[in-house]
């Protein structure tokens, strides 16, 4: 790849991007530091081709600056508001950056590749599954194509920043692709998501949420194996298309949560409530608008040769171990 610009490389996502990055990429990371930032992700690297930028995306000058600069060969734009239950409270937020700040940065890339001419840049725009919206109970798992039903705020603002992608490279010819993922999982996501937000509960033995019946569906996906997709879409995808990316792992969010339980009853057996963490498990009133399931038809990208390689009981072991090591003390 050579030279890497990743918008939003201290989120979850955006630092294993940038964790497996090859040792000879040039990398700029410009992300804004939000509450969802986690720089404990990246602590420690120091090498001389990696450089942190303060900054939002929506900001014009900054990234006019930055791709004058260092002449990206590949932007990644992981930057986004992505926390759903903050869109229903707080929606305008995401439409700054989720909508504001991608058309910021699709305007500011095409400027420049009209200054320096065509050299290959490629713009890889990182969604989501929930824009597909709810497939119900029975529905067949979403289509690159399958018309948008998005639900909340959060997954709105999401379908309104792909869909200028899509009108940039019908309209300019711009060099942008998309994709669209399943819920991800891993080490050093932010702690108010449902995985490390379990675990945490469970530590401290408090009680643990579940959204309504708990039955609600989604495809789990391991970080890694999210980002090796990402990394085979930008060496391989095709400009101008959308690629579906899942492990094909549905399980209910109830199930989930107790997979974890049972986890921490083993991992912590000497901090275990009594009865086990199970018993921890509070159903708590519904999310507004909770979507039933989602989940994704990806033969697209399976056909540019990425495959899931981690299962979820062994993901979810290392998973738990990481959180248990980071909050056990706290």
């Amino acid at each position: 790849m050579a030279r890497v610009l990743v918008t939003g490389g201290l989120g979850f996502i955006g630092s294993a991007f940038i964790r497996q990055l090859a040792s000879g990429d040039e990398v700029v990371n410009l992300d804004a530091l939000t509450y969802a930032a986690q720089p404990g992700a990246l602590e420690g690297l120091s090498d001389a081709r990696y450089q942190f930028v303060k900054g939002d995306i929506a900001d014009e000058a900054l990234v006019a600056r930055l791709l004058h600069d260092f002449r990206p060969d590949v932007l990644v734009n992981f930057a986004a508001e992505s926390h759903v239950d903050r869109s229903i409270s707080g929606p305008s937020a995401f439409a700054h950056t989720n909508i504001q700040g991608t058309l910021n940065l699709l305007e500011c890339c095409r400027a420049w590749l009209g200054q320096e001419g065509e050299h290959g840049f490629r713009f890889l725009q990182v969604s989501t599954d929930e824009v597909y919206g709810d497939l119900g109970q029975a529905g067949r798992p979403a289509v690159e194509g399958d018309a948008w039903r998005p639900s909340s705020p959060y997954a709105a603002s999401k379908a309104a920043a792909d869909h200028l992608a899509d009108a940039w490279h019908r309209t300019y010819g711009f060099p942008v692709m998309v994709s669209h993922c399943t819920n991800n999982y891993g080490p050093w996501q932010h702690p108010e998501k449902l995985i490390p937000l379990v675990i945490q509960r469970g530590l401290r033995h408090e009680p643990i949420p579940v959204y309504g019946s708990g039955n609600q569906v989604r495809d789990w996906i391991h970080v890694d194996d999210h980002v090796r997709a990402l990394m085979c879409l930008v060496t391989k995808g095709r400009l101008g298309e959308h690629y579906n990316i899942g492990a094909r792992q549905p399980v209910r969010n109830l199930d989930l949560v107790r997979m974890i339980c049972s986890l921490l009853d083993q991992l912590c057996a000497e901090n275990c409530p009594a009865g086990g963490h199970e018993t921890l498990i509070t159903h708590v009133e519904d999310r507004k608008g909770h979507d039933w399931r989602y989940e994704l038809h990806g033969e697209k990208i399976t056909a540019l040769g990425w495959r899931p390689q981690v299962p979820l009981a062994d993901g979810l072991r290392e998973t738990v171990r990481f959180y248990v090591g980071r909050f056990g003390d706290g």
